[in-house]
């Protein structure tokens, strides 16, 4: 039942999503099949309107972002079309908590690009990386940091303005995952001002698999030249001329082949909807029910796997359950329930969103109540 759904930080939900989605694929069937020559307009279209949507939840200036396929992709893209200069013989920075699919990624980068990938560690005992950590390991040495805006282990949110002012002093290069808060906490490229950002249009946005952003800023996207490049990475596609290629001036530099468009377009019901939200509203929402199941989980007993701080965190909390009762376990007979969770190790991860009610809150800490005293 929706109003016990507490999996925002996996896949988000929206009243009415599934005939959204419905009717949006049933448009691009009758459009893609008709015996007429409609269909790339409608799909282009579509994708602009994609793009439009994500230019304005993150405020990217036009011409600075464009689709991939996910956040491990946009990341390849950015770092495989920077000058080779920008990171031989450099470092490349991450936390212990960033997201692993970028790690994986940049670990074996590190070995064609010339850089060290440096990754930052947890204190013994502690859940996330402490910030002072990150800045004492920051050095001018450091081509680029990849900052995860929140951790999606603990929902510990980055003190972004003092990150990027450090980075500044040290010349870095400055990259953002905001996966974990994107459509729920405001973000805004320019403030502080980073150089590249990606993202995927789940979680709080409410999208679909494969509908991932990268945003790059204006002064870097000048001087990348990505490697994976095509027709569409041109000024003018249609030139199709094999000795007189050239770069588009700005983020379509990054296109390469026709672009895939169906995440896109049955994304967009859901930037839709997100776009016609009281975006305050849904984030005191979060807070009230975060907040309670916080308290719950301090009259159980539980260790919080997540900051206190609302401005420490994202819109998830993670909690550790005791080895006597073994997540699997807990997480199954919530789900039988009707309780939608999820665990890693003995991490239960609740992310309560637009369709989850505060009685599935109360719902939630008396189930989970039952179950951990049964």
């Amino acid at each position: 039942m929706q109003d016990s759904y507490f999996l925002y930080h996996s896949i988000g939900q929206y009243p009415g999503k599934a005939e959204d989605l419905a009717h949006a694929m049933a448009e691009f069937a009758a459009v893609w099949a008709a015996p007429d020559d409609a269909q790339w307009g409608y799909l282009l279209g579509k994708r602009a309107s994609f793009i439009e949507h994500w230019r304005g939840i993150i405020g990217a200036p036009e011409g600075s972002l464009t689709t991939c396929e996910n956040v491990t992709q946009g990341l390849h893209m950015l770092m495989t079309a920077l000058p080779p200069e920008r990171l031989s013989g450099k470092r490349v920075l991450v936390a212990a908590d960033c997201f692993p699919s970028n790690h994986f990624l940049l670990t074996k980068l590190q070995d064609r690009l010339g850089f060290t990938l440096e990754t930052v560690p947890m204190r013994q005992g502690a859940a996330w990386v402490e910030p002072e950590d990150f800045l004492a390991h920051w050095g001018p040495d450091v081509a680029v940091a990849l900052l995860t805006w929140v951790a999606s282990t603990t929902s510990h949110r980055i003190d972004l303005p003092a990150m990027v002012a450090h980075g500044r002093t040290m010349g870095s290069l400055i990259g953002v995952d905001i996966t974990q808060g994107a459509g729920l906490l405001p973000f805004d490229v320019a403030d502080p001002a980073v150089d590249f950002t990606i993202s995927t249009s789940l979680k709080w946005m409410c999208g679909t698999p494969g509908a991932g952003i990268l945003h790059v800023a204006p002064d870097l996207i000048s001087q990348c030249q990505p490697e994976l490049r095509g027709w569409f990475s041109q000024p003018d596609p249609f030139n199709w001329a094999l000795d007189r290629f050239a770069y588009a001036p700005d983020i379509r530099r990054f296109d390469n082949g026709t672009p895939g468009c169906m995440a896109a377009i049955a994304s967009l019901p859901a930037l839709d909807w997100h776009a016609a939200q009281d975006h305050a509203a849904l984030l005191a929402q979060n807070r009230r029910q975060t907040a309670r199941i916080i308290a719950a989980a301090d009259e159980m007993g539980l260790d919080l796997i997540t900051p206190r701080a609302g401005t420490a965190r994202g819109g998830s909390v993670m909690l550790r359950l005791p080895d006597s009762h073994p997540a699997p376990q807990i997480v199954a007979a919530l789900r039988a329930a009707g309780i939608a969770t999820d665990g890693r190790g003995q991490i239960l991860r609740t992310s309560p969103g637009p369709v989850t009610t505060d009685d599935g809150v109360q719902t939630l800490v008396t189930a989970l109540r039952h179950l951990l005293h049964s």
